[in-house]
């Protein structure tokens, strides 16, 4: 076996194993992540393109004991919450969870809609908002799990489009490299705030839940029990760190793209997915504009079936009901009942006269109020061997994870700082 052979062998194999962890990644870089991260390039510039190196290993700490607690447990995180800490914990989780995942589909939705109106500017938003939405309701409820994997896993292509664009305009890559290896930090409230927006965009507590449980689901669906050992771990870890590697990368070059085309030509005012987009035109020209849109669509349709999944697991899990992608609607209808309405909830904020940025700003404050005791409860558990039996947390997890939970208690309290500044 040549040289060539060997590497294309290798790679097939890396593909064969990427799956929750690809997905769950890729789902991150949702269109509401989208306006978060231009909102940072076009109002600084390239001084945050440092933290996607910093966000890195502290989102495949934090998603690697998830997905490891899901492999070991064969339950998702709920279940396990459930059965070893208090009631309180549990619906506490769900008390603050459920909102801000529902006005996250809310905002998604809203962006693809207004997306997709600038590309088409006869059919108006709403339009194309209950389009998208009966489009996504009819693929989860239709197709089985291993499907909806391979759509999702193809949908993960939609996000190269980012890396793409900043190459379609000119760049002084010494400087981008200058300010992606040393830090930037100004102590005022614009540059923190956008910071908090960042860390709770990369580290959101419904990706927890959605990790540990489709490790679960992938299982099933092998149709034998899983040994866990140290080559399933490894396939995990590389998942896992793959996916968050390729979130981060996508990240950078959407910073990197805002922060090159908008804050140079001086538009330092993007509040939404649509407005960064629309900028884009005049400036980088037709064709960069549609592959930041289309690219939105695509990321849309990726996250918002993560976003409501992990919603009605997490409810499923609580309740005992019977869940399961794999399942046909038949056999587990209060899970699907859950999903339909996330989404139609979802869906009517842009009915009700709920914006998008509305949206995004409640979703953060619930996100940051719930990420610290969340990461606290997950390293807890990685830690002990009741639960995780020998597969317990390498000091390397210990030490990211509590990086993590140091930097979220952090975020929570600047969060509330300027809530009442």
């Amino acid at each position: 076996m040549n040289n060539s052979t060997k590497v294309l062998a290798k790679i097939k194999r890396v593909i064969k194993i990427l799956g929750p962890g690809l997905i769950t990644g890729a789902s991150d870089d949702d269109p509401s992540g989208i306006a978060t991260y231009s909102q940072a390039g076009s109002q600084f510039g390239y001084s945050t393109l440092w933290t996607s190196l910093i966000t890195f290993p502290l989102m495949a700490a934090i998603q690697g004991m998830c997905a490891r607690i899901g492999l070991v447990t064969a339950q998702g995180l709920t279940v396990t919450l459930k059965k070893n800490y208090s009631k309180t914990v549990l619906y506490s989780m769900l008390l603050f969870g459920f909102p801000a995942i529902t006005l996250n589909i809310g905002a998604d939705i809203q962006g693809m809609g207004a997306v997709a109106h600038m590309i088409f500017p006869k059919v108006p938003v709403a339009v194309f908002c209950v389009g998208f939405t009966a489009l996504l309701l009819y693929v989860i409820i239709k197709y089985p799990y291993q499907k909806i994997a391979m759509i999702l896993k193809w949908l993960c292509i939609s996000l190269l489009l980012y890396i793409a664009v900043p190459f379609m305009v000119k760049q002084d890559w010494a400087v981008i490299a200058k300010s992606t290896i040393i830090p930037t930090i100004r102590f005022d409230k614009a540059f923190l705030s956008i910071l908090v927006a960042i860390l709770g965009t990369t580290v959101s507590p419904y990706l927890f839940f959605w990790q540990a449980t489709m490790e679960v689901e992938s299982n099933e669906q092998s149709h034998r029990k899983i040994i866990v050992n140290k080559r399933v771990l490894d396939e995990m870890k590389l998942d896992v760190n793959i996916g968050m590697l390729f979130s981060n990368i996508v990240m950078f070059f959407i910073i990197l793209t805002a922060g090159t085309v908008l804050y140079t030509a001086g538009v330092r005012h993007i509040e939404t997915i649509d407005q960064a987009a629309k900028a884009l035109e005049p400036i980088a020209g037709k064709m960069t504009y549609l592959v930041f849109a289309i690219g939105v669509i695509g990321t849309g349709l990726l996250a918002i079936p993560v976003l409501a999944g992990s919603q009605s697991y997490m409810l499923a899990e609580t309740f005992g009901w019977d869940a399961g992608l794999n399942k046909k609607f038949p056999e587990a209808k209060p899970f699907y009942i859950s999903i339909i309405i996330s989404l139609l909830v979802g869906l009517s904020l842009d009915f009700i006269g709920i914006s998008p940025i509305k949206a995004l700003y409640y979703t953060a404050i619930l996100y940051g109020l719930t990420a610290p005791p969340l990461v606290a409860i997950i390293l807890h558990i990685g830690n002990n061997k009741k639960i995780m039996k020998e597969h317990t947390n390498s000091l390397i997890s210990n030490l990211f994870g509590g990086i993590t939970l140091v930097l979220m208690i952090a975020s929570a309290i600047t969060l509330i700082y300027f809530q009442f500044k």
